[in-house]
C-alpha cells in the first residue's frame, strides 16, 4: 500500500486515460508529491498520460489549466479529450513515419494528410508547427515534447481501427476522391487525351473519367481496386457522421 504524506495529492483518471499508465498503476485514482515547483501538467505526464489526450481537469467543481500549481491536498479529476475535439484551426494533420497506411485512407476521403516515411521526430515537430498540422502518433515520447505545437494519439493497430479512432475525435469534413494517395495533392479532372500517352491499352478502351495529381502528375481513374476503396470510402462516411451526431 502506498505511504500517503502530507504533501500529496490525487488525480482520478477517466477510464479512457487509463490506457497510458504502466500496467502496475493502471487504476482510477494515482497519488502524487507536491513540490511547490511543478504543475498540474507536469503530474498528469508523470503518471504516464500525454497532456494531448488530457481534456478538462475538474478541482473542486471548477475546470484548472495545466500550468496550476498543484497544492498538497488537491483532488482532481482528469477527463479524457472530449470528441469531437474542436481545433483552432482546419483539420491537417501530418502522421509518423509509422502511419503510412492511415495517411493514404486519409488521403482517399479526402483529408489533408501530410507524410514522410524518412522525417525524424525534432522535424516532425518542425513540420506540424510550421503548417499548424495536428501530429498523428502512437509514440508518447513524441507526443511530450514541449515545443509541439498540436498532437494525437491513435489508438488500435489496425489501419481500419486508427482510421476510425481519427474520424470519431476530429470528425473532419470528408471529400472523398480529391487528393493524391501518393503524395497528398490536390487531383483536377483531365481528358482522357490529355493522358492517353501514359495508359496501357486496356486502360485506354476500359475508362474515360480521368484525374491527375497536380503536384505528382499521377493519374486516377476508376480501376480495379473500386469497390474495396468505395467500402472504405462508405465506412469512413457512416463513421464521422455518426461521430456528429453522438457527440453534436
Amino acid at each position: 500500500m502506498d505511504c500517503v504524506t502530507e504533501r500529496d495529492a490525487r488525480l482520478r483518471i477517466a477510464a479512457e486515460l487509463r490506457m497510458f499508465l504502466p500496467v502496475s498503476r493502471r487504476r482510477e485514482w494515482q497519488r502524487v508529491t507536491t513540490d511547490d515547483t511543478s504543475t498540474l501538467g507536469h503530474h498528469v505526464e508523470s503518471v504516464g498520460v500525454p497532456l494531448t489526450e488530457a481534456g478538462p481537469m475538474i478541482l473542486g467543481g471548477r475546470g484548472v489549466r495545466p500550468s496550476y500549481l498543484l497544492a498538497p491536498g488537491d483532488v482532481v479529476e482528469v477527463h479524457a479529450m472530449p470528441r469531437p475535439q474542436p481545433l483552432p484551426a482546419g483539420p491537417r494533420f501530418l502522421l509518423d513515419v509509422h502511419l503510412g497506411t492511415l495517411a493514404r485512407r486519409l488521403r482517399l476521403i479526402g483529408v489533408d494528410a501530410a507524410y514522410h516515411n524518412d522525417m525524424d521526430d525534432p522535424a516532425l515537430v518542425v513540420q506540424a508547427n510550421e503548417e499548424h498540422r495536428v501530429l498523428l502518433t502512437q509514440d508518447r515520447g513524441l507526443l511530450r515534447r514541449r515545443a509541439l505545437w498540436l498532437g494525437a494519439y491513435v489508438r488500435g493497430s489496425r489501419p481500419a481501427d486508427q482510421l476510425r479512432d481519427v474520424l470519431e475525435r476530429f470528425a473532419p469534413p470528408l471529400t472523398p476522391w480529391t487528393r493524391c494517395t501518393s503524395c497528398n495533392g490536390v487531383l483536377v479532372p483531365v481528358s482522357k487525351q490529355e493522358v492517353e500517352p501514359v495508359l496501357e491499352a486496356g486502360t485506354r478502351r476500359s475508362y474515360d473519367a480521368y484525374g491527375r495529381c497536380r503536384d505528382c502528375g499521377q493519374v486516377y481513374w476508376q480501376g480495379a481496386h473500386s469497390d474495396s476503396l468505395e467500402e472504405i470510402v462508405r465506412t469512413a462516411q457512416v463513421w464521422t457522421n455518426n461521430a456528429k451526431i453522438q457527440h453534436g
